[in-house]
């Protein structure tokens, strides 16, 4: 069981010790909504239960902010445990959950029961992705309040979006934003695109903006102005490398970075990929 804490009125966030994981429920006089469902189906069925603890109505919809196992895993037990509830996510996210999911599973099983004691329970999943999709924003009506759903652009995935509770001024970031741990460069990442996405979400936010990030203790607006500028500072550096021409598997090691370089190996390759040709210095034969 994993406590509920009400962060802004019936706006409750449960912290799951595995991955960190955020789990939010939302509650309007027509029901509740659920935004992102965990890392298994198992813990997607405990997810339901602290839901049903909470006993503040019915799960009418569920949300992935993107299609990262630990956020979408979930999708099936919430489904069994409250019925065929729409799964609203951005359409590319939706689209990338299956391949997403597959991928991981098979780390997974490289990796070995050893290493990923709770590997079983993920590779046994059965995946669920979102059939209520969207491109750039998105209205969710829930009776006496609304939620907005907004693509900010791409940036720790292609499918990335975010949800402003904006009478109580809660915004509920997804891993564009990370406050346990840096976030999270994957191989499926947009490090030139990231600080500009970043941008906009800043642009939703007041100065008392109550900020739940995919992972970690609720934050504010200073904390996204000061991880904005971390992975602007990335940005900024790999396109410095790729303009003196450093080979991308030496840039790792020959940058000045706000993290230890081996959490960027794939933001470096994934951003001199994104880079226009022109940005490149090429090498001389």
């Amino acid at each position: 069981m994993t406590e509920f804490v009400e962060v802004g009125d019936r706006v409750w966030v449960a912290r799951h010790e595995w991955f960190d994981l955020n789990v939010t429920v939302i509650a309007g006089t027509r029901g509740l909504v659920v935004v992102d469902t965990h890392a298994s189906e198992p813990a997607g069925r405990a997810v339901a239960a602290d839901v049903r603890r909470l006993a503040r109505g019915e799960v009418i919809g569920i949300i992935n902010t993107h299609e990262h196992f630990d956020h979408t895993f979930g999708n099936g037990a919430l489904r069994a445990a409250f019925g065929e509830v729409p799964i609203t996510a951005h359409e590319t996210a939706a689209a990338n959950t299956i391949s997403a999911g597959e991928r991981i599973k098979r780390e997974y099983a490289e990796a070995g029961v050893g290493e990923e004691p709770r590997g079983p329970e993920v590779i046994g999943t059965r995946i669920v992705p979102a059939d209520d999709t969207f491109s750039s924003s998105k209205v969710l009506d829930l009776g006496d309040r609304i939620l907005e759903l907004v693509h900010p652009g791409r940036g720790h995935t292609a499918g990335d979006l975010v949800v402003r509770v904006p009478d109580v001024d809660v915004l509920l970031a997804g891993d564009l934003i990370e406050e346990s741990a840096p976030p999270g460069y994957g191989p499926d990442c947009w490090p030139m695109e990231w600080p500009t996405s970043l941008d906009l979400v800043l642009q939703l936010m007041s100065e008392k903006t109550v900020v739940v990030p995919g992972h970690g203790a609720v934050t504010d607006k200073d904390f996204v102005w000061a991880q904005r500028n971390d992975i602007g500072v990335i940005a900024e550096t790999i396109r410095d490398l790729a303009g003196r021409g450093v080979p991308v598997d030496q840039a790792p090691a020959a940058g000045e970075w706000p993290w230890d370089h081996e959490r960027l190996v794939h933001a470096v390759r994934r951003g001199y990929e994104q880079l226009p040709r022109s940005s490149k210095r090429l090498p001389l034969i």
